[in-house]
């Protein structure tokens, strides 16, 4: 492993050489002038190079890959080091994730989710196939709030509980594979429905506020994502109970002494639970009605962005008398490289946009979109980034890749950027046909419940399905609400 490793980054190394070697291309004509490459550009593109061969290869890991990227930015003369920083670890962005990170760690300390499932499956549980159901519905609502990895992992225990209880061997059942695989599909589905749900969503917020000018709020994306992730539930649904035929004798009805035996268990709501839930109440409502707060206030309470209210509603988890959760806790679960790494990535693709390296391999790559129309621009971008995540083994990391070049060419071409960023932005966290794509499958994988196989073999109907959800949302309700300009 670590001579492959070694290996790997001289590969990245030799791809970053090549290009800073290779001569200036030749200008490129276009309908709105010409675009050239210049010297800063394909320094910063030979850079993108090997940071995306390192994070793909995950020869280092990727927060240092990321801030590698930055530091050579520097040396290449591509970016000021002050700016990269600026641009990164200064946007607010960095807040709004630390908080959702807090709000995952607290939900994690109560038996809210435990509840719900074990209310469920006493109503539900000699139908394998509502269970199923349930356990998207119940992913994807968490997920409109928390970090779809976050959700998995706390959904995992629970359908392990589910399944040994029925005496479901791993790789035996169907019903084994399309629960767990169900614990993955739920949150990704749901994961697009909110600005809180996963990576690419505030980062494709922040780039078209910073690279376009276009300020989504966080109801605006919800008016895009929620109804993406209503049409994704029914088909990742249907396309398991199809893929994996539940076999005959599965029953997983609670009797109703175990029931209520496990409802004396968890005893009467806590106040931790009560508390999470209020927190998550008046999260919620802040996001949801800030512009009317704004308006109402008369401009006085003009602060109430995602990001402002995740991390000041997060903070409310330590308080004295609360303290749902200690900053220790805290400390060991919060994902302290995904941080760094959306900051880092962040710097290296505003440096790529910057220097117009991202409009001219956007030129090169996606110009014939301009000829296609608003469906099928919208289709092919959400298929585009839907294959990119075969490749690419981060949700974040796509987005970051992503969105710059399509706001790039939407610029270049004509188009509003709206059309293409939030496309790109929302399918960038929609791995379903690789386990490796995204930590939010590999959670539930790591049970042995099914293999590599089975998810691709499923993945590849609910990519196509998901293609057409996204697409039917973006134009149907972007339209009516004229967010995507058309």
């Amino acid at each position: 492993m670590k001579f492959r490793n070694v290996a790997l980054f001289l590969v990245a190394v030799a791809i970053m050489a090549v290009i800073l070697a290779l001569p200036l291309p030749s200008q490129i004509q276009t309908v709105s002038g010409e675009i050239a490459l210049t010297v800063h550009g394909k320094a910063a593109l030979a850079v993108l190079a090997m940071v995306v061969v390192l994070w793909i290869t995950e020869a280092v890991p990727f927060p240092i890959a990321g801030i590698m990227g930055m530091v050579l930015l520097v040396v290449a003369g591509a970016a000021d080091f002050t700016v990269l920083v600026k641009n990164g670890f200064g946007n607010s962005i960095i807040m709004f994730f630390l908080g959702m990170l807090m709000f995952s760690v607290a939900i994690g300390e109560t038996n809210l989710l435990r509840r719900v499932t074990t209310y469920l499956l006493y109503h539900l549980g000699h139908k394998p196939k509502a269970v199923i159901l349930t356990f998207i519905v119940v992913g994807a609502l968490l997920s409109f709030c928390m970090v779809e990895m976050a959700v998995a992992a706390m959904l995992l225990p629970i359908a392990v509980s589910i399944l040994k209880d029925a005496g479901v061997k791993p790789r035996e059942s169907n019903f084994g594979r399309a629960l767990m695989i169900a614990c993955a599909w739920g949150p990704m589905a749901g994961g697009v429905a909110t600005p809180a749900g996963c990576g690419p969503n505030p980062l494709t917020i922040s780039f078209l506020k910073d690279l376009a000018g276009v300020n989504i709020s966080f109801l605006d994306w919800m008016i895009l994502g929620v109804p993406a992730a209503i049409l994704m539930i029914p088909c990742a649904w249907l396309i398991l109970i199809w893929v994996f035929p539940i076999e005959k004798g599965v029953n997983l009805a609670l009797a109703e002494d175990e029931f209520k035996a496990k409802l004396q268990e968890m005893g009467s709501l806590k106040k931790n639970e009560i508390c999470t839930m209020a927190i998550f109440g008046l999260t919620m409502f802040l996001w949801l009605f800030a512009p009317w707060i704004e308006k109402w206030s008369g401009g006085a309470i003009s602060y109430l962005n995602v990001s402002y209210v995740a991390v000041a509603c997060s903070c409310l988890f330590f308080l004295p008398g609360i303290e749902i959760i200690s900053w220790k806790k805290a400390e060991r679960e919060i994902s302290w490289g995904g941080i760094v790494l959306i900051a880092s990535g962040m710097s290296v693709g505003m440096a790529v946009y910057d220097t117009g390296a991202a409009a001219w391999i956007a030129q090169v790559a996606f110009s014939k979109l301009g000829h296609l129309s608003p469906v099928a621009i919208v289709f092919s971008v959400v298929f585009g980034v839907s294959l990119m995540k075969v490749l690419f083994s981060s949700n974040t990391v796509t987005g970051i890749i992503m969105v710059p070049l399509l706001i790039a060419l939407a610029k270049n071409i004509g188009l509003h950027p709206t059309l293409v960023a939030i496309p790109a932005g929302i399918t960038a966290s929609l791995a379903f046909i690789l386990v490796t794509s995204t930590p939010t499958s590999v959670i539930p994988y790591s049970s042995g419940y099914f293999s590599i196989r089975d998810m691709a073999k499923a993945g590849v109907w609910m990519t196509i399905a998901a293609c057409g959800c996204v697409t039917i949302s973006i134009i149907v309700f972007g339209k009516m609400s004229g967010l995507v300009k058309f």
